[in-house]
């Protein structure tokens, strides 16, 4: 008997979701595991492994939404007659804000027979894409087959696609009128984003300031540089660690907020801002005061890399009980970021720089980072955060005390 393949739930809170690519057609042989197809959800674009081995015996959706648990296709054995689904139900309405319909691949992609295709690699008639290359590619209206991928075995990745936007002939960017407004569709990502943001304005908060001598930190930094020339540590990371450790004596802290309790973690589960290509993603690294310095660092960049291609599952973001936003490589000194729901608290850092500072009554020249901690106040009281950046400071001017 023909097995069912239905839409996944693939996190907490998820209802819907979005097809955008099938990775095997009607009549080809699936093996467990193999990628089957690709999917959008809030969160994330991911591909879906089969839990069936077998033939693809029928597609019911070949993109587009649709709700967690709709059958979507059928594996069986060849030549096995299955019965077509039901009606899909409607996928769930959404409040007026989020009300705007999701793209899909046919509402999305631009045909143009005239553009010289490039020699990309194929997959089985497949071109060979990274999802959030596909992901591009379908919003912006251009053709896989026309790139060159730089990637391993040429496979095409995100800069490729933005490259070969770029090269677009000039002609047609002066074909558009001077002063015309561009309409950008939001990506799902982008909804998601606006919406938490809204959600993380409407809380009480409040914010702490403190700025901490990077001396000790900085030669912490290069000296665990030295002796792991492979890994490449930085302040992020130290900063991630020594605030783990600060979590762990300020369990307060180290919490999530819902409208019934207080949710106290065990370990500190601390996630990293970054800047993708797709917007402002924070995945979330587990008990990190568990790992050494260079465990992080490593962690901390497999899933970096992960994050910028778009490579990133629902359990990656989940379970965060604190955040850092690093901007200090951009040079700006001091910045107040908005938390992260529902955690209760994140840590914005500045650049370090070298400010006169007063030592035993002399004037002296140190290397100075500014944090500021916000704090959402129905989770944390003023002390409470007060008391935790203490022990932060502490740490980053003498990282022994914590490690």
């Amino acid at each position: 008997m023909a097995n069912e393949i239905k839409l996944p739930r693939l996190g907490q809170g998820m209802e819907a979701g979005t097809i955008t690519k099938w990775l095997k057609s009607e009549g080809d042989t699936v093996t467990k595991g193999e990628p089957l197809f690709e999917i959008d959800t809030d969160k994330v674009t991911q591909e879906v492994e089969a839990d069936y081995g077998g033939v693809l015996l029928k597609i019911e959706l070949a993109s587009g939404e649709a709700p967690v648990g709709q059958t979507i296709a059928w594996i069986g054995k060849e030549g096995e007659e299955v019965k077509s689904a039901a009606k899909p139900a409607p996928a769930p309405e959404k409040s007026s804000d989020t009300a705007a319909p999701r793209e899909t691949a046919a509402d999305t992609t631009v045909s143009d027979t005239s553009s010289e295709s490039a020699a990309s690699p194929t997959n089985g008639g497949r071109i060979k894409a990274s999802p959030l290359a596909r992901r591009i590619a379908r919003e912006r209206g251009i053709e896989l087959s026309s790139l060159q991928g730089t990637g391993p075995d040429g496979r095409i990745v995100a800069e490729d696609v933005e490259r070969g936007q770029s090269a677009a002939p000039a002609a047609a960017q002066v074909s558009v009128p001077t002063g015309e407004i561009e309409s950008v569709p939001l990506t799902n990502i982008r909804k998601t984003i606006a919406r938490r943001l809204t959600v993380a304005w409407q809380a009480p908060v409040f914010q702490l300031t403190v700025s901490a001598d990077m001396t000790r930190a900085n030669d912490l930094v290069a000296r665990a540089r030295e002796l792991n020339p492979d890994v490449r540590v930085t302040v992020t990371d130290l900063l991630a660690k020594l605030c783990a450790q600060a979590l762990m004596r300020h369990r307060d802290v180290n919490v999530q907020y819902s409208e019934d309790a207080l949710l106290k973690f065990p370990t500190a589960n601390v996630g990293i801002a970054v800047a993708a290509p797709q917007g402002l993603i924070v995945p979330v690294l587990r008990s990190v005061e568990r790992l050494s310095l260079a465990e992080f660092a490593i962690a901390r960049g497999e899933v970096v890399g992960r994050t910028r291609e778009n490579k990133l599952t629902t359990q990656d973001l989940e379970g965060g009980t604190f955040t850092i936003s690093n901007l200090g490589m951009f040079g700006i000194e001091q910045f107040v970021a908005v938390i992260n729901p529902p955690q209760a608290a994140i840590l914005a850092v500045g650049a370090t720089v070298d400010t006169p500072v007063a030592r035993d009554g002399e004037v002296v020249v140190r290397p100075m980072l500014t944090m500021t901690l916000t704090v959402d106040h129905r989770a944390v009281d003023g002390a409470a955060g007060a008391d935790f950046l203490r022990t932060v400071k502490q740490f980053v001017e003498e990282p022994a005390l914590a490690l």
